[in-house]
């Protein structure tokens, strides 16, 4: 039997005071101690980060051959400010911060004292030629170091999360995408129908996703770290297959995969295809982009015909090839059919249903190259609200900062419709 604590129980009413005074040295004086020591670790934090700052900026003072206050002025910082800061006084501002990386090439990330984001391809000289898979790292590398800039200027993406559940892999995608498809619906968002998937995966998910010119063909790769989620896709005259890359590479961010890159080079690789993480990102897009209910409901009413299954390829913006596996693995066709299906071309399929004017317009879309649309928003909005300088904002659209700025505060031309 537990026996009481005497100690715990109030006392008379003479010496209430006295009890009240001893459970305040038991339970409240431990409590704010640990406060306080919760305060202090957090107040040497800070002081070790700035003292991290003030030393980078003391290098980049070196290195550039500029007194103190030359320096600063180069910076378009005020000298005396300069001084308090890096004695530590005073903190950096985010403006200072961008100031300075701005003048002297490097990220406002590195000032406040991270390592470089990924390493992957600093042991490379310029006499090794890239891959295609080098150029997309490096892209991806780019964007998600600007993304860790905004982050600390409070610009952070927002990307829902989705429990995967049980089962096996390919449970788990499919689970994954009908969660996906039903967040989509909530913003009147119907996935399997749009054509251009790149814009309504960032405004639906939050996710930055470029499309980027490669040297030799690259299929794709997803990017994920606490400041950002980017998909990379290469340019491509194949718009189905680039289509399914990238609701793939979605399947690999939604689930978590491997944070930090993953790479899919070719997705049709069949080494590669074997990998537990593809095989969930693929079931994930099959999907997605060919949900079973919708299939379903459809061989229910169709015949089967070349026509009626090239006039579905083209309703649902997938290969004929994808299209007629997926029917087979869902069993609403034989192999004979899938065999004969899947025999079929793009362009054929686009014949015979009529559609040469939309796959022309899908080809030329897919073969252009895409900058991220909420990366844009969120760099133009940090200069507008003064956190940051121009220049991130010009080198993501790849324009020199005089010109964009003339282009924002220029003297505004006559309509010619003025009269």
């Amino acid at each position: 039997m537990r026996r009481p604590n005497l100690a715990a129980s109030p006392p008379g009413t003479q010496s209430i005071a006295r009890w009240i005074t001893g459970r305040a040295r038991q339970d409240v004086l431990p409590q704010a101690d640990n406060y306080c020591d919760f305060r202090n670790r957090e107040h040497r934090l800070q002081v070790m980060a700035g003292e991290k700052t003030a030393a980078r900026v003391r290098q980049l003072i070196a290195e550039s051959g500029l007194t103190q206050a030359e320096f600063a002025g180069r910076a378009g910082l005020d000298a005396s400010k300069m001084s308090k800061s890096l004695s530590g006084v005073r903190r950096f501002t985010s403006l200072d911060l961008a100031r300075i990386a701005d003048l002297c090439g490097v990220t406002v990330d590195w000032l406040l004292g991270a390592d470089p984001i990924s390493p992957s391809l600093a042991a490379r000289t310029a006499a090794s030629p890239l891959t295609s898979a080098d150029t997309a790292i490096r892209e991806a590398e780019r964007l998600a170091q600007m993304r860790a800039d905004l982050a600390f200027l409070g610009f952070r993406q927002d990307v829902p999360r989705f429990e995967l559940g049980g089962g096996s892999f390919v449970d788990q995608g499919t689970n994954l995408a009908t969660a996906a498809a039903e967040h989509a619906l909530g913003r009147d968002v119907t996935l399997w129908e749009c054509r251009d998937l790149a814009a309504v995966v960032e405004t639906t998910f939050g996710v930055d996703v470029r499309v980027h010119k490669q040297p030799d063909g690259f299929d794709g790769l997803s990017w994920s770290d606490d400041n950002s989620a980017l998909i990379v896709v290469g340019t491509s005259e194949v718009p189905a297959r680039q289509r399914f890359t990238i609701a793939h590479e979605l399947g690999h961010l939604l689930a978590r995969d491997d944070q930090g890159l993953n790479v899919d080079v070719n997705i049709n690789d069949a080494e590669h295809k074997k990998k537990s993480s593809e095989k969930r990102a693929n079931a994930f897009a099959a999907e997605l982009l060919l949900p079973g209910q919708v299939l379903r409901e459809e061989a229910r009413r169709t015949r089967w015909s070349r026509q009626d299954f090239a006039a579905l390829t083209c309703r649902l913006w997938v290969s004929p090839s994808t299209l007629a596996w997926r029917l087979f693995n869902l069993d609403l066709i034989d192999r004979g059919l899938c065999d004969s299906f899947r025999g079929m071309t793009a362009g054929e399929a686009a014949s015979l249903a009529g559609e040469w004017e939309s796959f022309g317009e899908w080809i030329q879309n897919a073969s252009r190259t895409r900058i991220p649309t909420p990366l844009v928003r969120d760099t133009f909005q940090a200069y507008v609200e003064k956190k940051s300088t121009l220049r991130p904002f010009a080198n993501l659209l790849d324009v020199d900062t005089a010109t964009l700025r003339q282009a924002i505060n220029g003297t505004r031309e006559d309509s010619p419709l003025a009269s």
